[in-house]
């Protein structure tokens, strides 16, 4: 059996290492949360950062909007939290209703507040590798979760699976500042496991339960699932996990990607409120 590269243990560091700044400043950090309609597993997922977040001392603002919202009212919001001096960073949940441009609403974020990183501001000086900006929670956290278990980077070969611009995008981008060979794959490579059994390190990103098997991974890779598929009451992950643990180390689905997430999110408002009283 190889290793569980659980992210219960790494998040819990960066919430305590918030909270010991948190606790000497005068003025508390606020994050706020925008959550439209009532998806469920939307209310599950704010309900642990307004969690997360009151544990280490940071306020939070949640503003909650009907399904039927429209939006230009939901842009409106925007700015009034862009305006809020009281708020340092913000979010607008996702996903969001259909009749609502999501990128069109984030880019509606003051880039110095947003704090998913998800702006096109924010993602270009990613891109660029400008350090002034916010990195989107989940890649980054992802690569806390493997300086944690000390997976070396440099040099080795790195294969994401997916490209979406909240995971594998972004995930594909850190890899390679960090010096690995990257691969990215998505639903139109042939041959999968040809891409998968060469690296090192794998993170799956595409939101297909039991995508990843043992057979299509090297001996001793380091596997990070960051797929979440809600099935009942059960989320699955990208990754078979009682297969390919045999084989390499991974990641569980929950416990892994997601608490790692939470914590980079509290971080970035942390970030945000120290720049703004600078």
């Amino acid at each position: 059996m190889y290793k569980t590269l659980s992210g219960r243990e790494p998040a819990a560091g960066l919430l305590e290492n918030a909270k010991n700044i948190i606790d000497k400043m005068e003025q508390k950090p606020c994050l706020g949360i925008v959550l439209v309609g009532n998806n469920p597993a939307s209310e599950l997922y704010v309900k642990k950062k307004m969690q997360k977040a009151e544990k280490v001392g940071m306020k939070v603002n949640l503003k909650r909007l009907p399904l039927n919202v429209t939006q230009d009212e939901l842009l409106s919001l925007v700015r009034v939290l862009n305006r809020d001096e009281d708020v340092d960073g913000f979010i607008v949940q996702s996903p969001l209703p259909k009749h609502i441009d999501y990128q069109a609403v984030v880019d509606g974020i003051d880039p110095k507040k947003d704090v998913d990183g998800w702006t096109s501001m924010n993602i270009g000086k990613m891109f660029l590798g400008m350090s002034d900006t916010f990195m989107p929670a989940t890649p980054m956290g992802i690569m806390k979760l493997l300086d944690y278990y000390g997976v070396e980077i440099s040099g080795k070969n790195a294969t994401v699976i997916g490209r979406g611009n909240v995971v594998g995008k972004p995930m594909s981008f850190m890899l390679l500042q960090k010096n690995a060979t990257v691969t990215i794959c998505h639903s139109k490579t042939r041959d999968l496991a040809e891409h998968t059994k060469n690296a090192d390190i794998i993170v799956c990103a595409a939101g297909h339960p039991g995508l990843l098997k043992a057979d299509m991974v090297r001996e001793g890779a380091s596997i990070i699932d960051a797929g979440t598929t809600k099935i009942g009451e059960k989320t699955l992950g990208d990754v078979d996990f009682e297969d390919c643990i045999k084989k390499a180390n991974c990641s569980p689905v929950p416990g892994g990607v997601g608490p790692m997430t939470v914590a980079m999110l509290i971080s970035n408002c942390l970030e945000a409120a120290i720049r703004k009283r600078h």
